[in-house]
């Protein structure tokens, strides 16, 4: 499999913590969108590690199609 699963048609709104580190689900089959919960092994796609600058609310693709991953471009609007 190389092509992902659309888990969400719209992202997922998540508050960050400056300085940590989250791993967005590349594959669309996590139980944890939109993080990572290992579902991704064998797929041929891996998790992206965002780490947090800042504390903030952070937009997260959930459609796994965007152009600026892991933060939602509005792709999931021309599928």
């Amino acid at each position: 499999m190389n092509q992902p699963l659309i888990a969400q048609r719209g992202p997922y709104a998540v508050d960050v913590e400056a300085g940590q580190d989250y791993f967005w689900c590349r594959c669309g089959h996590s139980a944890s969108q939109p993080f990572c919960d290992g579902s991704h092994k064998g797929s041929g796609l891996t998790p992206l590690r965002y780490h947090a600058e800042r504390t903030e609310r952070v937009f997260f693709c959930g459609c796994k199609h965007t152009a600026t991953p892991p933060c939602c471009d509005g792709s999931h609007n021309r599928l």
